[in-house]
């Protein structure tokens, strides 16, 4: 090749290189003046009313982490786990739901991100390792993150399957969370915020599970399914799976999310969206779908 085709060619993969963190920052600005312009209208308002005015503009503000987010994105050459077209998927719902309650398994390049696409809401990161929260912390010392413990592992996958189907604690029916010893896939020991929060939207983008003593996202996915059907408010709990490629992803995903609550599908990134078991005119007592 050319010395004039070296070049070029390095360019291109520079550029490329750049890409997507330069169009993750443009999506959060992007965010920013959708939801400036959707208050707009409220300002006019509020200009007659002087002592609460300035307390409400602030709130419709642009926040200190999109901000951060888009300086971050913009100059970094770290891009998120995930493509722009499977964060779009979840940025369109946040953009219908935010403010809410968005909870995220794994604490990532990505985690700034997800913070500022749902300002004034709750947003939470569920990260197993430890000294992996200090290192994120220290550059975005804002995030809100808690270190939780798993108690499986990849290479258990098909006997917790079994497990699930011989427990009746495991049962959709009589199926609970917090202190759910029984049940092996149910989360327990976590934070208290994880059980008493109604989750809008859930993220399982973790924990790992790309080698046999990994934790893997079995009891994330079941546990997920577990609170989306436990839902007392209005509306479907929106569950976004992520690596789908994986066969435990794949098959978790179909035992306990259900495929015919999938709505949308793009890149490696499923979708979900979950009533309410109260919503449902019947269903199995034994098997979520």
């Amino acid at each position: 090749m050319k010395r004039e085709g070296i070049i070029k060619n390095r360019q291109f993969i520079a550029d490329k290189r750049w890409f997507l963190p330069i169009t993750v920052a443009g999506l959060i600005a992007g965010a920013i003046l959708i939801s400036s312009s959707m208050k707009t209208t409220d300002y006019s308002l509020l200009c007659s009313l002087s002592k609460s005015r300035s307390g409400t503009i602030n709130e419709f503000s642009t926040t200190v982490d999109q901000l951060k987010a888009i300086i971050h994105y913009a100059t970094s050459r770290i891009v998120p786990q995930q493509n722009f077209r499977e964060i779009s998927v979840t940025f369109d719902v946040l953009q219908k739901r935010s403010p809410c309650n968005f909870l995220v398994f794994g604490l990532g390049y990505d985690s700034l991100m997800w913070t500022s696409l749902n300002p004034g809401g709750n947003t939470l990161f569920l990260e197993e390792d430890p000294k992996w929260i200090q290192t994120v912390l220290k550059d975005a010392p804002s995030l809100r993150a808690h270190a939780v413990k798993y108690r499986t592992q990849l290479k258990q996958a098909n006997s917790l399957l079994a497990h699930y189907k011989s427990e009746p604690n495991c049962h959709p029916s009589k199926a609970y969370l917090r202190g759910s010893h029984k049940c092996k896939l149910a989360l327990t020991g976590f934070p208290d915020e994880f059980y008493d929060t109604e989750w809008d939207l859930i993220m399982i983008d973790a924990p790992r599970g790309y080698f046999p003593e990994a934790p893997g996202r079995m009891a994330a996915i079941y546990s997920a399914a577990v609170m989306a059907r436990n839902r007392k408010g209005s509306g479907a709990t929106h569950v976004f799976l992520h690596d789908v490629d994986r066969k435990v992803e794949k098959g978790f995903a179909r035992e306990f999310l259900c495929k015919k609550y999938l709505v949308k599908s793009v890149g490696r990134l499923w979708h979900f969206e979950i009533p309410p078991a109260a919503n449902l005119s019947s269903h199995a007592g034994h098997r979520f779908c």
